[in-house]
């Protein structure tokens, strides 16, 4: 027996209420960012062990500003700080919530497939009937296998070339 996780439906609404409460929660945190790739390699990586040295640097800057270089600025320093503590929470509901949307959505994809094989297994079985070997022959195709030349030639014809 196949075990269905999910049996669900997502009305037009309810994704629109989703994407309206996610577009809301961009609008009350216009201050995020995007960094490339590029630039995330180029960070720092700071873990949760670095909290507390971020923490005794700031109290050092904030009581010993006289040792630092004129253009460091305490300020600054401290927002940052402060605006890690402030989104920690946020990043760890939308981490869960994350995990749960795409957990749900590798399983019901998971039990479409299996479904899906299913059908593939019945048409097969019953080819012999009037129109079925067309509809075999189509569903056939998931199963092609293809060389990685027309694979190549293949993705070169889907990708627009710019003219230089």
């Amino acid at each position: 027996m196949t075990l269905n996780r999910v049996s669900a439906t997502l009305s037009p609404e309810d994704r629109q209420a989703v994407m309206g409460a996610i577009d809301t929660i961009k609008q009350a945190m216009p201050f995020l960012v995007h960094l490339s790739a590029e630039e995330r390699k180029a960070s720092p990586k700071v873990g949760d062990r670095s909290r507390g040295f971020m923490l005794n640097c700031l109290t050092a800057a904030q009581q010993h500003s006289d040792c630092l270089p004129r253009s460091f600025d305490v300020q600054e320093m401290y927002k940052d700080v402060k605006l890690i503590e402030e989104l920690y929470p946020v990043l760890i509901a939308l981490t869960e919530l994350q995990s749960l949307v795409d957990d749900t959505f590798f399983a019901a994809q998971g039990e479409a497939y299996t479904a899906a094989l299913k059908v593939y297994d019945a048409v097969k079985a019953h080819d012999d009937l009037p129109g079925m070997k067309i509809v075999v022959e189509q569903l056939k195709q998931q199963f092609a296998r293809r060389n990685k030349k027309d694979t190549a030639e293949s993705n070169s014809e889907s990708i627009p070339v710019e003219a230089s």
